[in-house]
């Protein structure tokens, strides 16, 4: 019996040190959990040397399929991807997913500009880096508007290009872009209310660990977005030259780029195929997975 106790008291030590863990530092939970799940399912984390600095990316499906590569956009990460690669790889293909420079595990120089310029710059050294000579790319939000350039800047390594909810025409957001890097619990209210339908509750602790890490982050988004806003790089002039298949995947409900960019960018690529998904918002390819997944397939298989 005392050496029962003795255990019983042990695990709740533990129980209790997890606990306070985890409400001191749940996103650090939350990331544990999502890597585990990432060597659980064979989802390899590796790194790349591009232009000088260290790339964090992840790989899965299989090593001789063809190549896909996946953006994530503004404040994303690899990650953001979790839930569709694996309708790509189970389908044959091969699927990278970069960290841009200053998102994820990746380096964040403070010497860089962070423009969707600059970060396709990045991608094309990224391929070249893994001597991925012909891709289907892919790109979400600020990913799109980055694969555009990288479209725009080497065709001929673009075999079919997919934008998800994509940024790149020449329209200014009519939401306030400071919400991006959030400050308050007001404010990320408010911008969880623009990403999706139906936000979901988030415990206070949770809040403030978001917020946290909004701060530490929010010299990259800020110049990012910066960079955006002047509308150097806008792509309505380049989308009309593009040859190559393109799939425009689309939340209906996206109020951070509202469905009307996806007409827009639809009517600029003649050849291009648009798919709009009821119930979705701007997280379509994360929560509406399910939807968004098989058409992808489909599509990358013609």
């Amino acid at each position: 019996m005392r050496r029962v106790r003795r255990l019983i008291w042990i695990l709740a030590v533990l129980v209790l040190a997890a606990g306070i863990g985890f409400w001191m530092r749940p996103l650090s939970f939350f990331d544990g959990s999502m890597y585990l799940r990432e060597v659980l399912t064979g989802v390899e984390s590796r790194e790349v040397p591009v232009h000088g600095h260290r790339v964090h990316y992840l790989t899965e499906g299989p090593a001789r399929g063809p190549a896909v590569v996946l953006v994530h956009g503004l404040g994303g990460r690899a990650e953001d991807w979790i839930d569709l690669a694996p309708y790509l790889a189970k389908a044959g293909f091969r699927v990278y997913m970069p960290d841009l420079l200053g998102y994820g595990r990746s380096e964040q120089p403070a010497d860089f500009s962070y423009s969707v310029r600059d970060e396709a710059g990045v991608v094309i050294g990224f391929m070249d880096a893994l001597d991925l000579q012909q891709v289907d790319l892919g790109g979400w939000s600020m990913g799109g508007w980055v694969a555009q350039i990288v479209t725009s800047e080497a065709p001929q390594r673009v075999q079919r290009l997919m934008l998800f909810d994509s940024a790149g025409l020449d329209t200014a957001p009519v939401w306030d872009t400071r919400l991006f890097t959030p400050t308050t619990a007001r404010e990320l209210d408010q911008l969880d209310a623009l990403l999706m339908p139906h936000p979901p509750q988030v415990p206070g602790f949770v809040v403030r660990a978001i917020l946290r890490f909004s701060r530490h982050r929010a010299w990259v988004v800020q110049r990012a977005m910066a960079s955006m806003l002047t509308g150097a790089d806008v792509t309505d002039a380049l989308l009309p030259k593009f040859k190559m298949p393109v799939l425009i995947a689309w939340g209906a409900e996206d109020h951070i780029i509202p469905i009307e960019q996806a007409q827009k960018m639809h009517r600029l690529v003649p050849q291009s195929e648009l798919d709009t998904f009821a119930g979705c918002g701007h997280l379509a390819p994360l929560q509406c997975a399910g939807d968004v997944g098989p058409k992808v397939v489909a599509f990358v298989k013609r």
